[in-house]
């Protein structure tokens, strides 16, 4: 009996040991549950116990005063609102600090819209006429606007205008004719292409200046800061009287003693000689704000025929234009080079059939694929002999488009224009020509106009030369 009194004895008292165990664990873990160790467990002065914190749905403590960036929670946080403290209201105000996932802004950012953006926006609203005026500049009849060419411009939407000798009388004559086509086009979707050939030498239309020496005296010098200075005069010269394209540098090499068109024009006779100089004379005229178009790809120096009476032919190899003719477009290209213009020359090793101007081979497979360009090319003018003599006006533009001209150049009158640009429209409405390969095109022109901040507003009325011819003055002066 004794024995078993002493057995449940040790029994009760192994019982009440566990007991006790088991009371001091929980009364542990509540107390870290509740006051976290000391911290928040008491108030420092009255050792009032806090009520607990209440963590809202989305697992985040609420922010508090001081908390950068975010605002006191009033009300739990709603679903979406990951990451940031709980507010009554969104953020009126964008964060201060700059953390993200602070509260919305009122107003989302808005999209500023790319260049690309801007160029599809507006061909999404022009008409097929619209378009198809944007590939064509014409020549001019006369010193002054007239009602026919009012309504090339707010009827067939011609894009630009080309100006010779007879269409030019003094600097403020110019500037006149220019703005009043200007003020003509301001209904059109695109500003005009207003161009000029200024070459410099025998090919000067621009009335004012002194006389500007030929690329080959420029050339002969084999200084490029010459060339600049020159180039960079070209430009002026031309934005002052209301110009934005000069149909300059001549890339040709003049490699043909026999040559009738090129000659002096011509930088000189070695593809490095014509490139550098070529080259400084673009860069210039280009940061002038004006638009230089290097022709006459892929090359005019070896010619023994003149183009604006007959067809010339080149019977070189592709392999001979590369390492030679192709030289300064090539570094033309590389250099940014925003327009070409494409000959009238006839290579029957290249393509048999049809001169450069027409060939798709060139245009299409060479100046842009091989070469890279990515800009507009236009066609020297369509109504000289090389073009008119063997080939219709009408076919020949069309025919133009499908090997990948962007611009077709008709330099007389306005007859011709119309008869191109019924052509063209004619060959959409028939699927021979289609709306895309026009698209093309008109892109690449717009884009060409809005790089180059194109715009129809007036040029100065009566146009100051006297800076330009003091800047040809000392050019010349120093060689």
């Amino acid at each position: 009996m004794k024995q078993v009194v002493e057995s449940m004895r040790k029994i009760l008292l192994a019982a009440l040991v566990l007991s006790i165990g088991l009371a001091g664990g929980c009364g542990s873990a509540n107390n870290h549950e509740g006051t976290g160790g000391q911290t928040g467990s008491s108030n420092s002065a009255g050792g009032a116990v806090e009520p607990p914190v209440k963590t809202p749905a989305n697992g985040n403590a609420p922010s508090q005063p001081g908390d950068a960036g975010n605002e006191p929670s009033q009300t739990p946080s709603q679903p979406g609102n990951t990451g940031n403290a709980p507010s009554q209201t969104p953020s009126q105000t964008p964060s201060q600090n700059g953390n993200a996932g602070n509260a919305p802004s009122q107003e989302p950012a808005t999209h500023t819209a790319t260049a690309a953006e801007l160029v599809a926006q507006k061909l999404r609203k022009m008409t097929l006429d619209e378009k198809l005026g944007e590939m064509i500049i014409a020549g001019l009849d006369g010193t002054a606007g007239s009602e026919q060419t009012k309504a090339m411009i707010q009827q067939k939407h011609i894009g630009g205008f080309i100006f010779y000798k007879q269409n030019v009388t003094t600097p403020a004559g110019v500037a006149a004719f220019v703005n009043q086509l200007k003020a003509w086009n301001k209904g059109n979707p695109s500003p005009l292409l207003i161009s000029v050939d200024q070459e410099g030498g025998r090919v000067a239309r621009l009335p004012g200046l002194l006389k500007i020496p030929a690329a080959r005296v420029i050339g002969d010098t084999g200084d490029k800061t010459y060339a600049a200075s020159i180039g960079s005069a070209l430009g002026q010269a031309s934005k002052l009287m209301g110009f934005n394209v000069d149909f300059a540098p001549v890339l040709d090499i003049n490699s043909n003693p026999k040559n009738p068109v090129i000659g002096d024009r011509s930088f000189g006779t070695t593809s490095k000689r014509v490139a550098d100089m070529g080259l400084a004379a673009m860069e210039a005229i280009r940061k002038q704000g004006v638009i230089p178009v290097v022709k006459h790809f892929p090359g005019h120096g070896d010619t023994s025929v003149d183009s604006h009476l007959e067809l010339p032919v080149v019977n070189k190899t592709l392999a001979q234009l590369k390492a030679f003719e192709w030289i300064p477009f090539k570094a033309a290209v590389k250099d940014g080079v925003d327009m070409v213009m494409v000959a009238h020359i006839l290579f029957p090793k290249i393509d048999k059939n049809v001169p450069a101007s027409l060939s798709k081979t060139i245009i299409t497979d060479q100046l842009r694929g091989e070469l890279g360009f990515k800009g507009v090319v236009i066609t020297d003018d369509m109504t000289m002999g090389a073009i008119a003599n063997h080939f219709g006006l009408a076919q020949a533009a069309v025919t133009s488009v499908k090997a990948g001209s962007d611009i077709i150049l008709l330099a007389h009158g306005y007859e011709d224009a119309t008869t191109v640009l019924a052509a063209l429209k004619q060959s959409v409405q028939k699927g021979e020509l289609t709306e895309s390969r026009i698209n093309e095109s008109v892109t690449r022109i717009l884009t060409l106009k809005m790089k180059y901040k194109l715009s129809d507003a007036a040029a100065s009325a009566h146009p100051d030369v006297s800076g330009v011819n003091a800047a040809i003055k000392k050019a010349v002066a120093a060689h």
